[in-house]
């Protein structure tokens, strides 16, 4: 048996990306005015990334196989 679960958490996806940002970013040395300007803008880039399978930045659906005991992140094509 197949079905699709959708699961909403407005915070927990731009939390994410903040903290792995910021920890990436920090490894760079540079001021801290073009540490934010990067931090930005990357923030934009794997948050549009993320949107193939987030919608709205916090609605993710997943498809569980029964038989195949798999769980699979859909793409949103809405």
């Amino acid at each position: 048996m197949k079905f699709k679960v959708t699961l909403k958490d407005p915070d927990t996806l731009q939390d994410a990306i903040i903290d792995a940002v910021r920890d990436d970013v920090s490894k760079l040395e540079i001021e801290a005015d073009e540490r934010e300007a990067i931090e930005e803008r990357r923030r934009e880039k794997v948050g549009d990334l993320c949107a193939a399978w987030f919608r709205y930045g916090e609605y993710l659906t997943v498809e569980i196989d029964t038989e195949a005991k798999t769980c699979v992140v859909c793409e949103d094509n809405d």
